[in-house]
């Protein structure tokens, strides 16, 4: 070995020894944003009470306003995992992220319930790319045995989006004097954030220049086990289905409680603006927490016992305790009593942001934006219809057990569903959608 070869060596060495962990940092910073994704979509559930009354709107009136950022949302979740897969998650992200900002912001000049719509319909569809741009994102630059807390942490920016939400739209409208400016704040405080997030992140570890080889051999190797990663085998019909059926049940509840929680809370438990805003901050930190411990538990539990186990074992907890949370809901008098059932119900039933580890574990490497829009298209589908049949449930029967009975049952359908899946993706190899 020459004196040349000798020198680049020694340089290697301590690159190879202290990998960077650039790739945490990817993570977090998608988690993050993520948050104020979601800050920007229950902005609307959190304000609604106070420009119904503003603008007069019946609840049916409101549940159809609620869903409408579901109907550009679900059309577009497909679209923008494609988009992922052919532009690059971080470009994806970056250009959504500056539009739906600006329709955040275009809110709050809303003077009636039909330009509140448009403005929901302009958020659905630059928010839609996120999550499957994410989950790519997510697929390269994690090792195998962190994926399910990667993704499962940057997903509990949804409840966690949920929970701050509550607390600051709240606390804006009382320091403002008005909803329209929380909009405002909220829309443009999203674009100078989304800006740093596309200077920051890189669709590759290789493309990243605070990366050093040690941690790009670190993700490649699957932190220095050595272990080779099997071919994916596609996504078989039969799991397209039951993801489809569970993802719909999971979200029907996830989104009714986003959507119609604190009118509950309001309405049905008599909580004032400031009580609403904290119980509601209260619920989806639950929510956040439950679903990160959820990534760490998989992590953990597919070390000691196979895939299809470990995941059955905790989309089997969360159904079953999340139904059973809802289910008493109806029985109890005490607002605080059903605010703890709430926080139960949440913590649990955000376990299902495991979901978002499947188009990494099972899809071909070059369609899982496309798996990952597929299976997001089926939550958020649930996401149109649950708000308008709560609406319309509450207007007709004059109060919430009915829409609390109907959230029980969403609950069951996930459990059903969730449990119906294959996780190894090897029952059906004939049957595999090349996907």
């Amino acid at each position: 070995m020459n004196r040349a070869d000798s020198a680049v060596a020694s340089e290697a060495a301590p690159r190879r020894t202290r990998p960077t962990n650039i790739r945490w940092s990817v993570i977090v910073i998608l988690f993050l944003f993520y948050t104020v994704n979601c800050i920007d979509r229950a902005s609307l559930s959190v304000a609604l009470p106070t420009i119904s009354a503003e603008f007069l709107l019946e609840p049916a009136v409101q549940g159809l306003i609620l869903s409408a950022f579901f109907w550009t949302y679900c059309l577009f979740q497909i679209p923008g995992g494609l988009a992922a897969d052919k532009f690059g998650p971080r470009g994806v992200i970056g250009v959504a992220a500056a539009i739906w900002g600006a329709f955040t912001a275009f809110a709050g000049l809303a003077w009636n319930a039909v330009t509140l719509i448009i403005a929901r319909l302009g958020l659905g569809a630059f928010e839609a790319p996120y999550m499957p741009s994410a989950s790519k994102l997510v697929s390269k630059w994690m090792p195998p045995k962190r994926r399910a807390s990667g993704v499962t942490l940057i997903d509990s920016g949804a409840p966690l989006g949920s929970a701050l939400g509550g607390l600051i739209v709240a606390g804006l409208i009382t320091t403002t004097g008005s909803w329209r400016w929380s909009f405002v704040i909220i829309g443009l405080a999203t674009i100078l954030i989304g800006v740093g997030v596309y200077l920051y992140v890189r669709n590759t570890p290789g493309e990243h220049k605070l990366v050093n080889r040690a941690e790009e051999e670190l993700i490649r190797t699957n932190e220095g086990e050595l272990v080779v990663e099997e071919e994916r085998p596609g996504v078989s019909r039969a799991t397209l289905v039951w993801m489809v059926v569970g993802r719909m049940g999971w979200a029907m509840v996830f989104w009714g409680l986003v959507t119609w929680g604190p009118n509950y809370l309001t309405n049905a438990r008599g909580l004032d603006l400031a009580a609403m805003g904290f119980a509601t901050f209260l619920i989806f930190l639950c929510g956040a927490a439950g679903e990160i411990l959820s990534g760490l538990l998989a992590d953990y539990l597919q070390k000691r016992m196979n895939r299809n186990r470990a995941f059955k074992i905790l989309f089997g907890g969360s159904g079953a305790l999340s139904l059973i949370a809802l289910a008493m809901l109806p029985f109890v008098s005490d607002p605080g009593t059903a605010v703890t059932l709430l926080c139960i119900g949440v913590f649990f039933n955000l376990f299902g942001g495991l979901y978002w580890t499947i188009p990494g574990m099972l899809a071909k490497p070059d369609k899982v934006g496309l798996v990952g829009g597929v299976m997001n298209f089926a939550g958020t589908s649930s996401g149109i219809i649950v708000p308008i049949v709560a609406g319309l449930l509450v207007q007709f029967t004059g109060g919430y057990t009915a829409v609390l009975v109907y959230l029980a049952i969403c609950a069951a359908v996930y459990l059903v569903g969730s449990l119906s899946i294959d996780f190894e993706g090897k029952k059906q190899p004939k049957a595999a959608v090349h996907v």
